[in-house]
């Protein structure tokens, strides 16, 4: 008996990620030697912008916007804050908008939520659980002009309210980057609620993308059934950082990698049952190449 291998069948694009780049696609196809610009990476994978940036697609920063003045600029999934479009328009960038439907929703679903917050002369708290400096929560606090409260964890949520910065004598809703871990965000409200005196004051949002939650309770199994993971995704990727985690949490012997050159031969036993998976922003073609790459030894 040798080495099996399996690839795990959830792992690959979401929605969102298939749909920016075959959007990029069709724009470099039909206007052959021409440049997209991309607003930030259009996916945390280095192995499939070096694929897109062999076709014409370049990334840039905010500063870089200026240097495309009158050319097409491609918004990714994460989403961008008004500011943005706004920018855009005064330097006749042409705008192609990825931005993830489930995205785009929770934006406005934020957006109504400040007003109802500070109608009436309220002065509600507005809390987002993601990660600092993320280009969604970004494009999620730049709806509400900066004035929320974002937190990556339990502990980092502690201390705000330490310092005093979530007042609890108003109303509180709370809303989650769509890409971040359920149990992660239930740890959060879980604390808020343990502060607050009147709970009909706190409205809590269901805003994780029900592929990624559904994902984890995959994962997990998928994980327990192998005897070694092998999680292929981007360095820079948070959805990679966090569901590699979660099957390191069921498998000890779990390596995240970027790519085949990674691999490491001493990392695999005999008769290993090898499972491959990846984050929402690994590409299924790298994911066959690196269990082709396991089977030939």
């Amino acid at each position: 008996m040798a080495i099996t291998v399996e690839i795990d069948g959830k792992s690959g694009f979401c929605g969102g990620v298939i749909r920016a780049i075959g959007k990029a696609e069709e724009f470099l196809d039909s206007q052959k030697g021409c440049t997209l610009y991309s607003l930030g990476a259009i996916v945390h994978n280095e192995a499939e912008l070096a694929r897109l940036g062999s076709k014409g697609l370049v990334t840039i920063d905010k500063k870089g916007l200026e240097d495309a003045a009158g050319k097409t600029v491609l918004i990714r999934a994460h989403g961008e804050p008004p500011q943005t479009y706004e920018a855009a328009s005064k330097l006749g960038v042409k705008l192609i908008d990825c931005t993830c439907p489930v995205v785009l929703k929770l934006q406005v679903s934020i957006r109504e939520a400040y007003q109802r917050l500070h109608e009436d002369g309220r002065h509600g708290s507005l809390v987002i659980f993601g990660k600092i400096g993320h280009a969604e929560v970004l494009g999620l606090v730049g709806q509400v002009g900066g004035d929320a409260l974002v937190v990556e964890s339990k502990t980092m949520l502690e201390d705000a309210i330490a310092e005093g910065r979530l007042d609890f004598s108003g109303p509180i809703e709370v809303f989650s980057q769509t890409t971040k871990s359920p149990s992660g965000y239930a740890e959060v409200c879980d604390v808020i609620k343990s502060h607050i005196s009147d709970e009909s004051l706190l409205t809590v949002h269901n805003t994780i993308c029900s592929q990624v939650s559904s994902r984890h309770a995959q994962l997990r199994d998928f994980s327990r059934s192998h005897d070694i993971i092998i999680f292929v995704a981007g360095h820079a990727s948070s959805n990679g950082k966090v569901l590699c985690e979660l099957c390191r949490s069921e498998n000890e012997r779990t390596y995240h990698i970027g790519s085949t050159d990674d691999l490491k031969k001493e990392w695999f036993r005999e008769n290993d049952r090898v499972g491959i998976c990846g984050a929402t922003s690994t590409p299924k073609w790298l994911l066959e190449d690196v269990a082709k790459k396991i089977l030939e030894g």
